[in-house]
């Protein structure tokens, strides 16, 4: 696992420059702008339904019937067992599960399995026109209806809202280190870090290319933390 920590302005552009190959020269030597993009307003992520950044707040928009329904209606292999398809399990779980603007998923599947007095349920959501999906992994205690949060791997996020996320992080100060990157994938973080995406950049498909991860915050249109591996 990368290493993550807080950096500076400064520190970030060191870092950032430091892992990437000067840019080639071009036409606007300056890179993409932050100013090209449309205005937060001063609203953080919500705001103009015409701007890609302006996305509706996360919410919890399952109820008790339709995670009970995911789990009984599942096709994946060994299904979901039937010690977690109550109607408290059902509850917790549905506490527990954030989408990105606070619409359900279009599509869901569920599997789990148990061992001993504790069991794993995996939910996974996609929606039309998002570059992913996102993946729940909870822990479940069935006598007592307890769910944990294992890992929220959240790739649900709409490919206009990608394309403005790369543009702001190239355009952030040190984004210029990213212009031979190319973006892997995009990551959304739940609350309490709602606003903030973990982009992914690779130089290759080489297994020790280089790879720099920055998490951006949109709201203050800042890159918060980065990780580089390999450069």
């Amino acid at each position: 696992m990368i290493p993550r920590r807080r950096l500076g302005a400064a520190s970030l552009v060191l870092m950032l420059a430091a892992c990437a190959s000067p840019p080639p020269p071009s036409e606007d030597p300056a890179g993409p702008s932050r100013a090209a993009l449309p205005s937060l307003g001063g609203s953080g992520i919500i705001g103009d339904p015409g701007n890609p950044l302006a996305l509706g707040p996360p919410d919890r928009p399952f109820d008790v019937a339709a995670i009970l329904a995911a789990m009984r209606e599942s096709r994946r292999p060994g299904g979901v067992p039937q010690d977690v398809q109550t109607e408290e399990v059902a509850a917790a779980v549905a506490a527990a599960i954030w989408t990105l603007e606070g619409d359900p998923w279009e599509t869901i599947s569920a599997a789990g399995s148990c061992e001993s007095d504790t069991c794993t349920l995996e939910l996974a959501g996609a929606t039309e026109g998002a570059a992913g999906e996102d993946v729940w992994v909870l822990s479940i205690v069935p006598d007592s209806a307890q769910v944990e949060v294992v890992t929220a791997d959240l790739h649900a996020v709409p490919s206009a809202t990608v394309d403005a996320l790369d543009q702001l992080a190239r355009g952030a100060e040190g984004g210029e280190a990213l212009s031979e990157m190319l973006l892997a994938s995009v990551r959304w973080q739940p609350p309490p870090e709602d606003g903030h995406f973990v982009m992914a950049y690779r130089s290759g498909d080489e297994e020790e290319s280089c790879s720099i991860d920055v998490e951006l915050d949109v709201a203050s249109e800042t890159v918060t933390e980065v990780a580089a591996s390999g450069c």
